[in-house]
């Protein structure tokens, strides 16, 4: 492929290939313009080696590769998270678990919360920074994951403490005041796992046995033993499986059980409070 020599040049190569705001933002993240000099400068030049960054990353990305891999960030809740293959990508609707943890944090003082399976830490180190009261651990069974959300805490300047286990072995025989999990979700044979981004998210971090429930049904029952009396719970999910979690979440003896809608008006969260 010729490389381009101006914006105006590579953004047109990249027309019927990727989607215009993803060749946008490769651009940007490419050349270090911001969206109005793109839009104002097209005859601006590219250095070579920027032009065959962008070349390069358009590609990868027509090929399915997601841009937050090629750009290695993806912003969430107002901060920008490194993000590796060993990761999931945040997503917007994952902000939906964050706000209804703050809600409850900020009734509390000095609140210990738990966030299951951390991945990226997106979820526990906004809690950490928008909720600077609360003291905020953060589990995973990967390695490699924990090691990204651990370098985000320490890049975002948040407190948190990152310890390595499967779900709740690393905090055995703690309680907390708030516990918030985004786990697997999919199940093995969701025809969405050979679709989109998900092709390069780690499977462990999206299948959850045969109807996507595995991980969902091990937290709902082992949860009561680590929160305190009238703690809540809180479970982001599938976009049908609302109805099915409350009834786990009932089933382990927690009360007020409800669901909440993200901005698409999917039943997305989930949650209850431990009996008292």
């Amino acid at each position: 492929m010729i490389l381009p020599t101006t914006l105006g040049d590579a953004l047109q190569i990249a027309r019927g290939r990727i989607d215009s705001v993803d060749a946008k933002l490769l651009l940007r993240e490419a050349s270090g313009c911001s969206a109005a000099t793109l839009v104002g400068f097209p005859e601006r030049a590219l250095p070579v080696e920027v032009a065959q960054r962008y070349v390069d990353w358009l590609s990868r990305r027509e090929a399915g590769e997601p841009v937050a891999h090629l750009v290695g960030s993806r912003e969430f809740y107002g901060h920008m998270f490194r993000v590796t293959a060993d990761t999931l990508i945040p997503r917007p609707d994952t902000e939906l678990i964050v706000e209804l943890a703050i809600e409850r944090l900020k009734l509390l003082t000095a609140p210990a919360v738990l966030d299951l399976g951390t991945g990226s830490g997106a979820i526990a180190i906004s809690l950490a920074l928008e909720c600077q009261h609360a003291n905020v651990t953060a589990t995973d069974a990967s390695a490699a994951a924990l090691a990204v959300a651990a370098d985000n805490a320490q890049c975002l300047s948040a407190p948190l403490r990152c310890l390595r286990g499967n779900w709740f072995e690393p905090v055995s025989g703690e309680r907390f005041d708030l516990i918030v999990s985004n786990p697997p979700y999919i199940a093995a044979d969701d025809i969405h796992l050979g679709q989109g981004d998900v092709r390069f998210e780690p499977l462990s971090a999206l299948v959850a046995g045969s109807d996507g429930l595995d991980d969902i049904r091990h937290i709902a029952k082992l949860s009561p033993a680590h929160l305190q009396p009238g703690a809540w719970l809180l479970l982001e999910h599938g976009y049908d499986q609302a109805d099915t979690v409350r009834a786990l979440l009932s089933a382990a003896g927690f009360v007020e059980v409800q669901s909440w809608r993200d901005l698409a008006g999917i039943q997305r969260v989930s949650g209850g409070r431990a009996a008292y």
